[in-house]
């Protein structure tokens, strides 16, 4: 007990910072959380539920699980664990799984057509139920795979931000658990004994870019610890300045000045 009580209130603390460095959550805000039977999410709307009663602020929780219709999904599952809870949850049905199977090819990974429908699903019924907010399940780790997925991959550097606004501006996503890392996220669902229910779509599809990169950062952790964090912590600590894009930084206006005298040190130097 003494175990899930310490890793609960470093996960809440951790959660509560992401909160407040990126004003996640404000007074009246109406959180959606999504809820997909994962251990992240289940942590994220177990660890907000926490954290609402001791905020300095007001704020109502409703979890949101989007039915996808795939072949053998325990339907009951969440509904039961939700009832248990006592708070406001809905269940949305949309057969996505029927139009992933039908648009992707046998062999190809369906993550992307499918993260796109659940996504454009779950940002309208947001609007309808009259979310502030809609709540994440990505962690830290989620966020640095993201950054070397759009590098190998999609010759981007990007990733998954903390907080943004939705490409039509009618939603804000936030992430409370982007400073939690997922081997505790694991552990606090093992000691929760939270009901997973596994994702027969795509998370079980081999050869995956992102199960790629995670075993590359697995071994990096493994080989030198910390090193996830500090890639997170270099995400927060940026200089576009010393990158080379040109929209983010005036390169092409870059000139000097020797009107001016040069500081002692370099004259000295010279």
């Amino acid at each position: 007990m003494a175990t899930r009580e310490k890793l609960q209130k470093g996960l809440c603390r951790k959660v509560g910072k992401a909160i407040g460095d990126y004003n996640m959550i404000e007074d009246g805000d109406r959180i959606m959380v999504c809820l997909s039977g994962g251990k992240d999410s289940y942590a994220l709307l177990d660890i907000l539920m926490t954290l609402r009663e001791r905020a300095p602020v007001n704020f109502q929780l409703v979890a949101v699980n989007m039915d996808q219709k795939q072949p053998g999904f325990p339907a009951d599952v969440l509904p039961r664990y939700l009832d248990g809870l006592g708070i406001e949850y809905h269940i949305v049905e949309k057969d996505t799984y029927s139009v992933v199977r039908e648009k992707i090819p046998d062999g190809a990974t369906t993550c992307g057509l499918c993260s796109r429908l659940r996504r454009g699903t779950l940002y309208g019924f947001a609007e309808e139920i009259g979310a502030s907010k809609i709540a994440l399940g990505h962690h830290r780790d989620d966020i640095v795979e993201t950054l070397f997925l759009n590098m190998f991959f999609g010759s981007r550097l990007a990733a998954m931000p903390p907080k943004l606004r939705s490409d039509d501006g009618r939603n804000i996503v936030i992430r409370p658990l982007a400073y939690c890392a997922e081997r505790d996220l694991a552990r606090y669902a093992r000691l929760r004994e939270f009901p997973i229910i596994p994702c027969n779509l795509c998370g079980s599809q081999p050869n995956l870019q992102r199960q790629q990169i995670k075993q590359l950062l697995s071994d990096w952790e493994r080989q030198h610890p910390g090193r996830i964090n500090a890639i997170f912590s270099a995400m927060q600590n940026v200089a576009p300045s010393q990158l080379a894009d040109p929209e983010l930084f005036d390169f092409e206006g870059l000139s000097i000045s020797r009107s001016e005298p040069a500081p002692l040190i370099e004259a000295a130097a010279g």
